[in-house]
């Protein structure tokens, strides 16, 4: 009976099966499509995925925004700054996921860090887990596959930004980070976030809200749009072929293919979906969810500007290695998940 309650309620507010129905309903009986045509499944794929997400998305970047209130990245250094070792390592991880940056807007924050004595592996198994994994993916994760493998997709992901954040701090990488770095002036200001009224937290809150989809939609629009014509009109038969969970180079090719793609983790969801559903395998789909999100060319451009080279091929080698040997566990036990 539980399970019968909660099925339904995850239907209908994360799925929204509603929408679905309703946008079935207007493109057939008000413009007369066929909804399970190429024409029509594309159309009705679009506008059911760009709502859904949105609403989602505007929803939960809300609350996680009230919630972050209480954590900015001043609070966020000081908790780090009294722990030292894996503790610190996952404690980073765990504290990026309740930032909502992307790979991009994260490199401030590392320079922050950096400059106020952070070592850095702590700030880069920070700098991994904020885009790759934050509270509103889970949920959107949720809504497209199911509860298993979004908890499963955290999980990987705080694995790999605490592995990658620990091996870089044992090899000793800070004397790769450039030099201004360490001269960059860190403003404390010393309890700051907890003087905020519930006011100024609605405030804070609804202008991340307009801040985040106001960088984010053209990529959910792109993403919805590519998934759209994945979804309908590439033949599945070609999508097996290239991208089956039975071939070996399907892991290699999806993260390769992520890497010079720049999108939030919103703009790739829908693409990972229609890739699922066309006969790809669920952990090539992650594999390149990942590494659009914490591999991305620009967002790599931008760290070189604060770290020299060694630094930054250690970075991406180790993340790259962990998301190519996670595409393959999940293509290899991504039944248990379904």
């Amino acid at each position: 009976m539980i399970g019968d309650v909660f099925g339904w309620l995850n239907d209908q507010l994360l799925r929204m099966q509603w929408l679905a129905d309703l946008v079935t309903l207007l493109l057939r009986d008000g413009f007369g499509l066929d909804t399970a045509g190429r024409i029509g499944g594309s159309i009705h794929f679009f506008i059911y995925d760009v709502i859904k997400i949105f609403i989602l998305l505007g929803a939960l970047i809300f609350g996680i925004s009230y919630i972050q209130s209480y954590f900015p990245p001043e609070r966020t250094r000081r908790i780090l700054g009294g722990i030292s070792g894996l503790p610190a390592n996952i404690l980073a991880a765990l504290l990026g996921t309740v930032t909502p940056f992307c790979s991009c807007s994260s490199i401030p924050i590392f320079i922050g860090f950096t400059s106020a004595g952070l070592p850095v592996g702590i700030t880069f198994s920070f700098l991994i887990s904020s885009p790759l994994v934050d509270l509103a993916s889970v949920i959107l994760l949720a809504s497209i596959f199911s509860w298993p493998i979004a908890l499963a997709y955290v999980v990987v992901g705080l694995v790999i930004a605490v592995i990658g954040g620990t091996l870089l701090g044992w090899a000793g990488m800070d004397r790769y980070v450039e030099s201004f770095v360490f001269r960059n002036p860190v403003v404390a200001h010393d309890g700051a976030e907890a003087a905020l009224t519930r006011r100024q937290r609605l405030q804070f809150a609804r202008d991340q809200v307009v801040d985040i989809v106001s960088r984010v939609w053209p990529y959910i629009l792109i993403g919805v749009g590519i998934g759209a014509a994945i979804h309908n009109w590439i033949p599945q038969d070609l999508i097996a072929a290239l991208l089956g969970q039975d071939k070996w180079w399907s892991v290699l090719l999806a993260t390769l293919a992520g890497v010079p793609m720049y999108a939030d983790i919103f703009g790739t969801l829908p693409i990972a979906e229609a890739l699922v559903a066309r006969g790809a395998g669920l952990g090539t789909a992650l594999a390149f969810m990942m590494a659009v999100t914490a591999l991305s060319l620009p967002s790599l451009i931008l760290l070189k500007r604060v770290v020299r080279l060694p630094l930054l091929a250690a970075f991406t080698g180790i993340v790259t290695v962990g998301i190519i040997a996670i595409g393959y566990l999940f293509n290899a036990f991504g039944y248990l998940f379904v």
